[in-house]
């Protein structure tokens, strides 16, 4: 009985896994009614690595996804992308990104993260920004870990809709709407 119900809650722990990497032992503990030492001995058996594990493999597949711009050139850690659809980044305030002053962060930094992200999920070679609509909603602070979620929202030829919120935590810190277009070969922008 003990054998038939580890072997259940081992499958359900892959189904997991499989539809959100990025849930924490905590989190599973919960799902599934156990300790989080179960939860550790059983992704150690499966050969599930830990969530900081699990999201740099998943940054690293990620990254030779990126098409218009060079993958090293989005701000933040790209962790998912579905070209021509959408895509999420990760971005970690540090000391260097806030106003000695104040201790907020530079606005720069949350827009290159929006920006570059809507470029990474465009599925052309080459692409800029025409138009960003873009707002800041809330302070963010050294040590708050950004998570940026962009979705195409629509395509009028060459150009691209693109919608960007970032959150920290479940606060929307900043939203952005971009008309992103894709460039022909000649360097110029197809109208």
């Amino acid at each position: 009985m003990k054998r038939e119900k580890k072997r259940i809650r081992q499958s359900l722990l892959i189904d997991y896994m499989k539809t959100k990497p990025f849930f924490t032992d905590e989190d599973l503990a919960k799902l599934l009614n156990v300790s989080i030492q179960t939860i550790r001995l059983d992704r150690l058996e499966l050969g599930i690595p830990e969530l900081r594990e699990r999201i740099k493999q998943l940054a690293e597949a990620t990254q030779k996804k990126v098409k218009s711009i060079s993958s090293k050139e989005v701000s933040g850690e790209l962790i998912d992308l579905e070209l021509g659809k959408s895509g999420i980044s990760l971005l970690n305030i540090t000391e260097d990104m806030v106003f000695e002053k104040s201790r907020v962060a530079k606005g720069e930094y949350m827009f290159a993260q929006a920006n570059s992200l809507a470029l990474a999920l465009i599925d052309a070679p080459m692409a800029v920004t025409g138009v960003a609509n873009m707002k800041y909603k809330a302070p963010v602070h050294v040590g708050d870990k950004l998570v940026a979620k962009a979705e195409l929202k629509h395509r009028r030829g060459n150009k691209f809709f693109v919608w960007v919120k970032i959150k920290n935590g479940t606060k929307e810190v900043f939203r952005a709407k971009f008309i992103l277009v894709s460039l022909e070969s000649n360097g110029g922008p197809k109208v």
